[in-house]
């Protein structure tokens, strides 16, 4: 059994498409979502999947061993970051070397770094008319969005699109190959 958690700090519909996607898996099992947010709708949706959730506090994430503790408690095999806007502390990254997976809303190393998630991310493409976008999957390390590329798709920018019309292509290119690469990261 591969066993999975997920950070997320918003709506968590990648986290929902992960947890579906694996859903009838009896090889992989979504172990735990955490969040940095209380009123992370990611936390309802964990609720209805019937997923346990964990809200955590930047103490608890940068100065304690305490999350590192309970993932090696409960045997995770990937940690995957799914809107989570936290930078990943080092000893997490430590404990788990190339199993900390992240996916940007953009083919990096554009549009990367702290600042730059989600609309931001949108806005700045269409606004450096930017002719192709797309999704990064990536390892983690100690900078934002830094980490070995492992996994890029893209999409166009049409001169009439909009940020919202970009972040619904990219959005389609998430959903599609997010929990595809996940699995062929827990099987290779």
């Amino acid at each position: 059994m591969k066993r999975i958690v997920i950070f997320a700090s918003g709506n968590g519909s990648n986290a929902q498409r992960i947890a579906d996607y694996f859903q009838d898996n009896k090889n992989v099992s979504i172990e735990l979502i955490i969040s940095n947010k209380s009123d992370a709708y990611v936390l309802e949706r964990a609720k209805n999947l019937q997923i346990e959730s964990w809200v955590i506090d930047r103490p608890t994430l940068y100065q304690s061993e305490t999350v590192v503790e309970r993932l090696k408690k409960m045997e995770i095999d990937l940690i995957v970051l799914a809107g989570f806007l936290w930078l990943i502390p080092a000893n997490l990254i430590e404990a788990y070397p190339r199993k900390i997976i992240n996916i940007h809303p953009a083919l990096l190393p554009k549009y990367g770094g702290k600042g730059m998630y989600g609309m931001h991310v949108h806005e700045a493409v269409v606004a450096n008319a930017e002719k192709m976008t797309g999704i990064t999957i990536h390892y983690v390390n100690s900078c934002y969005d830094e980490g070995d590329i492992f996994f890029q798709t893209t999409c166009a920018v049409e001169p009439n699109d909009s940020p919202q019309n970009v972040a619904q292509k990219v959005h389609l290119l998430e959903y599609e190959w997010f929990p595809k690469i996940i699995e062929n990261l827990l099987f290779q």
